[in-house]
């Protein structure tokens, strides 16, 4: 088993928004991401997300209603819901996913 500082991986990747794959568990995937206070537009999946703040705070708009997900507090996506990030949003996001399978 390996130790992995989420914060530090989080604040090593190149581009704010874009994750980055830290183990796959059958079609399930551990992603990391840093937040920097821009908006991320909206998308929608096939699969459900959850979403968890290890620090910071995530703006979460869905159907139009902002969601504040804070250090330490998770939400889960529905399958095909659209959810966006609106402004302000910052520190580092961990993401538990499908492959889409």
């Amino acid at each position: 088993m390996s130790l992995i500082n989420l914060t530090d991986t989080a604040q090593t990747l190149p581009h704010a928004w874009q994750s980055r794959v830290l183990s796959q568990f059958g079609n399930a995937q551990f992603k990391v991401l840093r937040m920097d206070n821009a908006a991320y537009a909206d998308e929608s999946h096939s699969f459900s997300e959850v979403l968890l703040v290890i620090d910071g705070l995530l703006n979460l708009v869905i159907n139009e209603q902002l969601i504040e997900v804070k250090t330490g507090q998770a939400y889960i996506v529905p399958a095909n819901t659209p959810h966006s990030v609106a402004q302000g949003s910052f520190g580092t996001l961990v993401i538990l996913d499908t492959l889409g399978l």
